[in-house]
Order: structure tokens, then sequence, then C-alpha cells
């Protein structure tokens, strides 16, 4: 074998493996972007759900005091039908 011809077949074997694993390197990386995306995107939605849940809360303290003024007056109405009847 002659050695240029050696030399090459050598540099094509390890330019192969190099570009292997260049190729790995850059998947991995895109691999780790892609999921620092999806863990952003999963912690606004946490925030959105949180502040969601705060104003479901606030709300439903709204009508619970509400709901509780209602049963206040509607016992005084019939305590009064009950007195005229």
């Amino acid at each position: 074998m002659e050695t240029p011809v050696y030399f090459a077949s050598l540099g094509l074997i390890f330019a192969t493996i190099l570009a292997v694993f260049a190729m790995r390197y850059f998947a991995s990386v895109a691999q780790a972007r892609a999921r620092l995306t999806e863990d952003n995107a999963y912690r606004l939605i946490a925030e959105r759900a949180v502040a969601t849940q705060a104003e479901t809360a606030t709300a439903l303290d709204s009508m619970s005091a509400t709901l509780l003024d209602v049963r206040t007056r509607l016992a005084s109405v019939e305590k009064m039908l009950k007195d005229v009847g």
C-alpha cells in the first residue's frame, strides 16, 4: 500500500469518527436547548395557573359573602312572613 493512500484512508477513518462525535455533541446541545425552552413554557403555565387560582379564590370568597348576606335577608323575610301570617 502506498503511503499517501494509507494516510488518506486513516484520515477518512478519523474524520468519520470525529464527525460522529461532533453530531452527537450538537444533538445533545439541541436537546438541552429544547428541554430548557420546554421547562420555561411549563413554568409560565404554572405561574398562570397560580394566578388564576388566586383570582378564583377571591371570587369564591366574594360569592360566599354575598350568599351569606342573601341567606340572612331570606331568614329575616321568612321570620317577617311567619309573624304576619
